[in-house]
């Protein structure tokens, strides 16, 4: 579940290895690219922490961040 913390929306998400977080964080770059919107994130092993927010619109959230959380979401779901 995304949450809203200090103008961003925030999700970690755990998998079973690195090689799966990186996989899940290899199809949402492609999903990203595609919409020019890119997340902030981190990985430490099996651990993926994603905040998204919008530049353009002095660093808060957006519609574009709502359709960026869902297309995260349907990634992960797979």
């Amino acid at each position: 579940m995304w949450n809203e913390e200090n103008n961003q929306l925030k999700r970690s998400f755990e998998f079973k290895n690195f090689v799966d977080a990186f996989t899940f964080m290899t199809k949402v770059a492609f999903a990203a690219e595609k919409m020019n919107h890119h997340p902030n994130w981190s990985n430490v092993y099996n651990k993926v922490e994603i905040a998204l927010f919008t530049h353009d619109a002095n660093d808060s959230i957006t519609d574009l961040d709502h359709k960026l959380a869902d297309a995260i979401d349907a990634i992960y779901k797979m």
